[in-house]
């Protein structure tokens, strides 16, 4: 390797603790190289469903370990592949519980590590810079349906303004209203409901409708896949019509065990979460008034690997 390449690249890991997953992405970085200074190397996700050891509020002790030992192997994993620098980062699970500051401080203490728990407002920003790679964003809203929150960004020609997060995720509308793995539909009802009530005592939302919305993270990618599973396509819809999901809606009602199977080979890892998600995009769509959403290949991990590291 030329010495100048050596010093222009780096492998660098980012550590997303969510609601639902914590997964790494190891990066290799060209810092040369304006429009993608990265290629992804690695990428390992685990299931800590951290939201479900938020009791009264608070995550609990177990809640905390669990995140340590998710944490922790994450980072054996990258130390062994040899990362020059692991920045970890939190959203929901950490930011919206009771007891934030003492449980941040005792998972940092347990893994010997720091463990920045972004504002909503960064969160939706990190987004947006992700989002934008490869291609600016339009004038439109961005959405982020997460395990523990909801967040949308206002989009115009000169980048992101408004951004706001939504105390709802898909992980949390899973426990709070599904008794068993697939929602009924007097549930899937519930959870719209429920969700569409969070969105009409917002007191901007106009401020938010477009016809068109962006969307990143793991929902509205599991949704894409679903679509494909469904309409027997082999690769994922570069959009998602308001029609691709009331066919859904419609085949989940109709036949829930062909919906379930196509599900498992669809996103087995979001089986239970799959459809929660599905109605909060579904929801959203309908009260903005959009037409689709379009899923953006990168997000929040890129856009902290763009602004906080390189």
């Amino acid at each position: 390797m030329h010495p100048r390449e050596r010093i222009l690249m780096a492998r660098l890991g980012v550590i997303d603790l969510g609601s639902n997953s914590v997964r790494l992405v190891v990066y290799e970085t060209k810092r040369e190289d304006a429009v993608k200074p990265f290629r992804t190397l690695v990428d390992e996700k685990k299931m800590a469903g951290l939201a479900a050891y938020v009791t009264d509020g608070a995550l609990s002790n177990a809640g905390i370990a669990r995140a340590v030992a998710v944490l922790g192997d994450l980072l054996k994993l990258a130390d062994n592949l040899n990362c020059a620098r692991v920045d970890i980062f939190a959203t929901a699970v950490l930011r919206n519980c009771a007891n934030s500051e003492a449980a941040t401080a005792a998972i940092e203490a347990a893994i010997d590590h720091k463990v920045r728990v972004l504002s909503a407002r960064e969160e939706a920003h990190l987004g947006f810079v992700g989002a934008s790679i490869g291609a600016p964003l339009a004038a439109g809203t961005l959405i982020d349906v997460g395990g523990g929150s909801t967040e949308l960004t206002a989009l115009a020609a000169d980048g992101d303004h408004a951004g706001i997060s939504i105390p709802f995720g898909c992980v949390l509308a899973y426990a709070n209203y599904v008794r068993c793995i697939i929602p009924t539909p007097a549930e899937c009802r519930t959870i719209a409901d429920a969700f569409r009530r969070e969105l009409q005592a917002l007191p901007n939302l106009e401020g938010y409708r477009s016809e068109r919305l962006y969307g990143i993270g793991g929902s509205v990618r599991a949704l894409a896949k679903m679509v494909a599973a469904v309409w027997g396509d082999d690769t994922r819809p570069k959009s998602i019509s308001r029609k691709d999901m009331e066919g859904l809606a419609d085949l989940l009602q109709g036949d829930v065990s062909v919906f379930a199977h196509r599900a498992v080979k669809a996103a087995p890892d979001r089986v239970h979460s799959l459809v929660p998600g599905m109605i909060i995009v579904r929801t959203l769509a309908e009260e903005l008034g959009a037409a689709e959403v379009i899923p953006r290949k990168y997000g929040i991990r890129e856009g902290y690997l763009v602004t906080h590291m390189l």
